[in-house]
């Protein structure tokens, strides 16, 4: 279907990039993207998503509007407190572009409804704050294979990766999983969350509208994705570095001995 009048007007920075294009846009309009996590990460990726014309965005949040959120949660407004995260995101997403479709989830991501959910969009936007839905996730789109972007916040930094780990890479060699960047999750209460060690609340705008480039680039298919790579960000020094890691054979996802399905992995 062709773009209308109205669509080639708001997208016209975007149809004049010749990476992008016509085209491009009219793939980012039939792409089926998840965010999960309304919160810090999700929230600017939400916004340039909705922005750049991505036709339906879900979005995956069981918490609510706190005023402590609003220092970094750019998507929430102050008279959204109290409210859950997924409708606030919901109506600011609508008021920027109401040519996007969301697609509520008010729940917390587990093992009994990943892959249900999962399973009926194209690309993934992993924003999560704890290992086991990091985990949960990376796996669950392995065994569904989606792209998935993931992205984790410091105090002051911030990674970023894409995983493609049910494709090859140009040598035949499997991508990497998330288990081959990180085998196991920390000890616990070795990493201290948010509400502990605080956090400078930009630094939750940059790597989320980073998320979102590459999540467009998975859609549109432009530049080199962060397969592979992953980027670190430090705010303290301004330092943008980028460690490359490799598929682990002895991984228990897709390594040589590997699980038949995410449930018989355990994440503590």
């Amino acid at each position: 279907m062709a773009l209308s009048p109205e669509e080639l007007e708001r997208y016209a920075r975007h149809i004049v990039l010749r990476e992008v294009g016509g085209q491009g846009q009219a793939k980012l309009r039939a792409a089926r993207v998840l965010v999960i996590g309304a919160g810090g990460i999700g929230s600017p990726a939400l916004l340039y998503l909705a922005a750049a014309g991505v036709g339906t965005l879900g979005i995956v949040d069981d918490d609510k509007v706190s005023l402590s959120n609003l220092q970094r949660q750019v998507i929430h407004a102050t008279s959204h407190v109290g409210r859950p995260k997924t409708e606030s995101a919901s109506l600011a997403i609508s008021k920027l572009n109401p040519h996007v479709n969301v697609e509520v989830h008010e729940l917390r991501l587990d093992a009994g409804n990943a892959s249900r959910i999962i399973k009926s969009y194209d690309v993934v936007l992993d924003g999560s704050d704890n290992f086991v839905t990091r985990y949960l996730v990376s796996d669950t789109c392995y065994h569904q294979k989606k792209p998935l972007i993931t992205a984790a916040l410091g105090t002051f930094d911030a990674t970023l990766t894409t995983i493609r780990a049910h494709e090859q890479g140009k040598d035949g060699t499997p991508n990497p999983t998330y288990r081959c960047l990180f085998p196991e999750p920390p000890p616990a209460g070795t990493v201290p969350a948010c509400e502990e060690a605080g956090i400078l609340g930009a630094i939750a705008g940059v790597a989320g509208t980073l998320a979102a480039v590459e999540l467009l680039r998975a859609i549109v298919g432009f530049g080199e994705s962060l397969v592979g790579k992953l980027l670190m960000i430090d705010m303290r020094s301004m330092r943008f570095e980028t460690l490359r890691y490799e598929w682990n054979p002895e991984n228990p996802l897709s390594g040589k001995t590997a699980a038949a399905n995410p449930s018989q992995i355990a994440v503590s």
